[in-house]
Formats: C-alpha cells, sequence, structure tokens
C-alpha cells in the first residue's frame, strides 16, 4: 500500500546510511535508539497524514474506514501506533540485517586479504644468505671444474621452483616440503662437508597436508644459529612424522661452543627464524591446532612442532 511503502522507503533509507553509520557503527547506542524511535514516530505520523489528507478523500472507494480517520486522534492513539509499527520498520529490519551480513563479508574479505598478504611476505623470506652462499659454493666449485657442480645447479634449481611456483597454496602435500628439504639439507652437506653432522628421519602417510614453508624455515634456523657459528663438528638431528591425525616435526642443533655461554644472544638471534613460525602459524592454523614447543639445554636447541593433519 502506497500510504506504507513511502514512508517504509525514506524509513529504510535514514536508518541505513545515516543512523547506522553514523551512530550504531560509532557505539552511540543510546543516541542511536532515541533517533530511531524519532523516525519510526515521524514516518507513522508521515503515513497517517497521507492517508488522511490524501489517499481517503482521492479514493473513498477505496481508503474509507469506518470510523472515519481523525488525523490528531490517530498520530496520538498509542495503540495504532503500536498496530502500524511493524508494517513500517519491518523492511528497515531486513535490509539492516542484509546490510549487516554484507557489511560482516566485507571486513572477512578484507581480513583474508590481509592474511594472503602477510603469508605470502613470510612465505617470501627465504634466508638470502643461503643463496648467496651456494652461488658462492657453486662459483668455487666450478673454477675447480668439480663432479659436483651439476649436483648443486640441480638442488638449487628445484627448490626456487618450488618456491616460486609449487607452494602458492595455503596448503600443500607433504611430500613436496620433504623433497625441498631434502634438496636444502643435500646442498648444505656439499657446503659444510666434514662440519656437518646431520639424520634426517621422515615417516608420512600419503595426501597428508601441511602450510608451505614452515619446516624449510626451522631447518634454516637450525643450520644458520648451530652450524655456520661453530668451529668444531656439528650436528642437527630432525625426525618427522605424519598421520592423518597429526603432523609431528623435532630439530634439535648443537648450540656453537662460542656462543654456548651467551645465551641471550643466542635467544634473540635464533627467536627471529622462530618469530616466522609463530605468525604462520596464528594465520594458518587455530590456536588449538598446534604447538611449538622450545628448549634450550645441555648445549642443544630443540623445537617441537605438532600439528593437526590437514
Amino acid at each position: 500500500m502506497i500510504s506504507k511503502t513511502v514512508p517504509q522507503i525514506i524509513l529504510s533509507y535514514i536508518a541505513i546510511y545515516v543512523l547506522i553509520p553514523f551512530l550504531l557503527n560509532k557505539k552511540r547506542k543510546v543516541l542511536f535508539v532515541i533517533s530511531s524511535l524519532v523516525l519510526i514516530y515521524f514516518a507513522y505520523t508521515f503515513h497517517t497524514a497521507l492517508r488522511c489528507y490524501y489517499l481517503v478523500p482521492k479514493y473513498p472507494e477505496i481508503f474509507s474506514v469506518r470510523p472515519p480517520l481523525i488525523f490528531i486522534e490517530r498520530i496520538t492513539n498509542v495503540y495504532a501506533f503500536l498496530g502500524n509499527i511493524t508494517g513500517l520498520i519491518f523492511p528497515t529490519i531486513i535490509l539492516m540485517v542484509l546490510n549487516y551480513y554484507r557489511h560482516q563479508k566485507e571486513i572477512l574479505s578484507l581480513k583474508e586479504r590481509q592474511k594472503s598478504s602477510e603469508l605470502e611476505a613470510l612465505k617470501n623470506q627465504l634466508n638470502p644468505h643461503f643463496l648467496f652462499n651456494t652461488l658462492n659454493n657453486l662459483y668455487a666449485l666450478s673454477l675447480k671444474k668439480s663432479d659436483k657442480s651439476p649436483e648443486v645447479i640441480e638442488r638449487l634449481s628445484d627448490i626456487l621452483d618450488y618456491i616460486l611456483y609449487k607452494c602458492k597454496d595455503k596448503y600443500v602435500n607433504i611430500e613436496g616440503e620433504i623433497d625441498l628439504l631434502e634438496n636444502y639439507i643435500a646442498l648444505e652437506k656439499l657446503r659444510y662437508g666434514k662440519r656437518l653432522n646431520i639424520v634426517f628421519n621422515h615417516s608420512v602417510e600419503d595426501n597428508i597436508k601441511i602450510a608451505p614453508l614452515l619446516l624449510l624455515t626451522l631447518t634454516e634456523n637450525a643450520f644458520k644459529h648451530g652450524v655456520e657459528e661453530e668451529i668444531n663438528v656439528a650436528s642437527i638431528k630432525i625426525q618427522l612424522k605424519a598421520t592423518k591425525k597429526e603432523i609431528y616435526f623435532n630439530i634439535e642443533n648443537t648450540i656453537p661452543v662460542v656462543v654456548s655461554t651467551t645465551n641471550d644472544i643466542v635467544d634473540n638471534r635464533e627467536s627471529i627464524g622462530l618469530k616466522n613460525i609463530e605468525k604462520q602459524l596464528q594465520l594458518l592454523y587455530k590456536s588449538n591446532n598446534y604447538v611449538l614447543h622450545i628448549s634450550d639445554k645441555n648445549n642443544v636447541f630443540g623445537v617441537i612442532l605438532k600439528l593437526i593433519s590437514k
């Protein structure tokens, strides 16, 4: 009915484009409620005036009622007001609900884009120091015309190919992460030779998903702070188990003798890579879907990561 349609449109427009953004969204709830009541009463008054002074005289056969409508009595009649209020505000409520869900969807979309951008930045933090050293080693091997040069090129190529092109998804097959670790470890073995004692054991079931580059970051951290600064033989032990229920990753590295007495330095420097891990875990896994445990005792630095399988 036209006598209600026009007030409904005005009421809905003012509520959605004025009251909600300028009052409700700014936590001015009391003023929002008062303004809403005033607006509803204004819409009711407009609806009553339109009917009394235009529709009934113009179209008496359609709009005439018994007893006849009297404007002043109608707008001061609480029961009449309450009887018409639902019809007036119902479309506004529907539009407010739709507007709320649209707004929430936009917020979630924005958060998802922010999360994706942050994850991309974190994944792009492959240690440039590692790449620099690998290229230096490759250059040295090429000067010696070493038979190991092709292996270095192939493994480095596989690493870059995986990082740049194969781990764009939020979660990837864990087999690809294992291949990445094996290529990385093989290059570090070539670099450090007899200075490195490393064991990598893994046992995984098929089709297990994991967030990309988490395990590489932990492994990089162990090499950077457990091997690079060690003047004697450094040791790293890595254990990976993955089932349909859980992924378990444990990595331990010996703390270099030259810094083993300066725990503050070790903690500070090793925390850089670990903070990267923690940020990724917070973005990709719910708080009850992962456990990150860090230990430092008996000159051994250890990290245990447990994840609920995807």
